[in-house]
């Protein structure tokens, strides 16, 4: 099978395609026909090897995937590695029957990007109906969903950032209040202002750095700010407990693989009224490009220079 492999760290240029012998599912494994393979931010992570879990080489890299099985069965599947491929192995329990109503990106868009849309909104910030959320990189493949599934929910006010003008057009388009420029250079300033001059309730972050720094400042007593990715590269300064308290605000972290060692099936869950959603037209994935493998390179560099939005996707058949 034609697949991409690294076999050695570092940006886009270690990623090449190559022929490999086809995988083998095991007992507790489905072998799946790839029809089409999501591209994630954490993929360039995972290709230098500065992702959460440590990578191990040669590599091929690519969590997810959507296809059919021996079987017939149409799936959406959570694979650790091996997605780039046109044949991927993935554990039984960690794949899901896609409704014939869902299509091939949006199945992919949801088993990632849209899950954590709903962990981060429903368990790390536990937004409550009228509290307003700050929605950063509004225009990438979760902050898409979590401004529609905000809105959805309740909020009072959701307000996106995005880093040019037709991200933020794209993030009015799909239910924001208000978008900003995510450059503001007195961002936290922006914010409040943006909130009719009150302090934020809830912030969904994944860039870093300043970014960070000036949500936390922006949040109100009780604030909670969800920290799930550092796009940047860059630490934020560090937070002392004492400021915390002195300001009754929450700190979350969020990594998607931890909802599996919560009681009760809450991927199944999220997937349901995710997929749900979705069939009735009241949530949409945003397709943010397909790439063939020969052209994985430029996806991963389309990414990092923040060139994308809505959800990348990879044809192995091309």
């Amino acid at each position: 099978m034609r697949a991409i492999q690294i076999t050695e760290f570092g940006g886009p240029e270690v990623l090449t395609v190559t022929e490999l012998p086809d995988p083998v599912a095991g007992p507790g494994h489905l072998l799946v026909d790839v029809a089409r393979a999501g591209i994630n931010y954490a993929d360039t992570h995972q290709a230098e090897n500065s992702y959460l879990s440590e990578s191990t080489l040669p590599m091929v890299p690519g969590g997810e995937v959507v296809g059919t099985t021996p079987d017939g069965r149409r799936v959406v599947a959570l694979v650790g590695t091996g997605g780039y491929a046109e044949k991927a192995v993935a554990p039984e329990a960690l794949a899901w029957d896609v409704p014939d109503a869902v299509d091939d990106v949006t199945a992919l868009g949801m088993i990632v990007q849209g899950a954590s849309a709903w962990v981060l909104l429903r368990r790390s910030v536990h937004l409550a109906p009228g509290e307003s959320v700050v929605v950063h990189a509004a225009a990438g493949g979760v902050g898409t969903l979590a401004v529609q599934l905000a809105k959805a929910w309740g909020a009072g006010r959701v307000i996106a950032t995005a880093s040019s003008k037709q991200k933020r057009d794209l993030a009015l388009e799909l239910g924001a209040d208000v978008a900003i420029d995510a450059n503001e250079p007195d961002l936290k300033d922006a914010l409040i202002e943006a909130n009719g001059g009150r302090r934020v309730d809830t912030v969904l972050e994944m860039t870093g750095g300043t970014v960070t720094d000036q949500s936390l400042k922006a949040l109100a007593p009780f604030g909670r700010l969800a920290f799930y990715g550092m796009a940047s590269r860059t630490e934020p300064s560090p937070v002392r407990p004492a400021t915390l308290m002195s300001h009754s605000t929450t700190i979350a972290g969020m990594w998607l693989a931890h909802v599996f060692q919560l009681p009760g099936d809450v991927m199944r869950a999220a997937l349901d009224e995710l997929f749900g959603l979705a069939a009735s037209g009241r949530l949409r994935v945003v397709g943010g490009g397909e790439y063939g493998l020969t052209e994985v390179r430029r996806a991963h560099e389309d990414l990092r220079a923040r060139r994308t939005t809505g959800k990348l996707v990879l044809d192995p058949s091309r």
